[in-house]
């Protein structure tokens, strides 16, 4: 059975950095484009990010431009999550999912597996 297993989310002071790592396992990791997707209490789960098979494009919300990255090391079958510059509205619970297509895609229904998700709190 495929699994992606979230971990580093934490407590952190607005401007502190945090890095979420994914990974997955009993899955071809590079035939699937990866995404980061997040869900706050009472609020739909938004995309955040998303790489390519290859790890060679990226893509972001506008809320995160700048500030995230995301980065796969398809040899650890594992993808990041390189968060920057936090704030308080970035608080939310963290996903990772998988998705077999060449360009990722931003609707959270076209992803096929799902990460158990990690809390990330940032305080002000």
């Amino acid at each position: 059975q495929v699994r992606l297993v979230e971990s580093g989310g934490g407590l952190v002071q607005a401007g502190g950095s945090l890095r979420l790592s994914c990974a997955a396992s009993l899955l071809t990791f590079s035939n699937y484009a990866m995404a980061w997707f997040r869900q706050a209490p009472g609020q739909e789960r938004e995309f955040v990010g998303a790489v390519t098979r290859s790890g060679g494009r990226a893509y972001y919300a506008d809320s995160v431009k700048g500030r995230f990255t995301i980065s796969r090391d398809n040899a650890k079958n594992t993808v990041y999550l390189q968060m920057n510059s936090l704030k308080p509205e970035d608080t939310a619970v963290y996903y990772c999912a998988a998705d077999r297509t060449v360009v990722p895609r931003t609707d959270r229904y076209e992803y096929e597996y799902w990460g158990q998700g990690t809390q990330v709190t940032v305080s002000s």
